[in-house]
């Protein structure tokens, strides 16, 4: 973990919601594991004290980038910062997703809209490609299909509305390849609670691997406000863990889903 100030290399629309940051972070970038995440502060925005997490897109030689919608005050400030100015980041944070050998289990990554952040730099990092399973509301919500098929990964879309790949949700596809073929497969999922208790369920009748990201809810992002516990099981019943610092990845078969609210 490494606290700097960053200088933006560029900050683009990267999609008709989405805007991609570029960062210069040469202490940061060469330590970055796929899942992990950033605590930014935006330096001109004065009157913000707390900083926001940000899951990693990409990291490569000195650089890191983020993805990020314009949700309020302070990502809107964000989106309007230009090349030159600074951002200060405390990164990376969390424990990750862990990269599959080579010659394992094949990958299938399931992600509800932004979650596809956090699954980039994992697909871009395993040894053997897999199937890409991306789910949205509509069309403008799905992401980085383009950078995963660059990559060499199949990927499947789905909308609920049937306005982008098939109509219907992201778990339903991943069902469906499932009940084609579950063995030797290994999931990794990053969206919306509700998706990853759907992927948990098909992860347990299915008896395959899967690791979760649930990121949804950081807060402080350093293990001191416990807005982001999530139960997980111990020998003696279960105990809350923090998803900043124990997670945001966990394993599937380690969370009571049935206290998750």
């Amino acid at each position: 973990m490494v606290e700097q100030t960053v200088q933006i290399l560029s900050n683009e629309r990267h999609s008709e919601l989405y805007f991609r940051v570029v960062v210069r972070a040469p202490q940061i970038a060469p330590l970055v594991q796929p899942g992990q995440f950033a605590h930014v502060r935006i330096l001109p925005l004065k009157e913000a004290l707390l900083r926001r997490p940000f899951s990693i897109f990409q990291a490569e030689g000195g650089t890191f980038s983020i993805l990020y919608k314009t949700v309020g005050k302070g990502t809107e400030v964000l989106s309007q910062m230009r090349s030159g100015e600074g951002l200060s980041v405390i990164a990376p944070l969390g424990r990750g997703f862990t990269v599959p050998p080579a010659g394992g289990e094949t990958p299938l990554l399931i992600a509800g809209s932004y979650g596809m952040a956090a699954l980039y730099l994992l697909a871009q990092r395993c040894p053997q490609r897999g199937i890409v399973f991306v789910g949205g509301r509509r069309r403008v919500d799905l992401l980085c299909e383009e950078e995963f098929r660059a990559l060499g990964w199949e990927v499947r879309l789905t909308t609920e509305d049937g306005s982008g790949g098939e109509q219907g949700l992201v778990t339903q596809a991943l069902m469906a390849e499932l009940k084609r073929s579950s063995e030797g497969r290994r999931l990794f999922a990053c969206g919306p609670t509700p998706m990853l208790k759907a992927v948990a369920r098909m992860a347990a009748e299915f008896d395959v691997s899967a690791e979760l990201s649930l990121d949804e809810h950081l807060c402080c992002g350093l293990g001191v406000c416990l807005t982001c516990v999530v139960p997980i099981k111990t020998d003696g019943g279960w105990e809350y863990q923090r998803t900043c610092t124990e997670g945001p990845v966990f394993d599937s078969r380690r969370v009571a889903w049935e206290l998750v609210k």
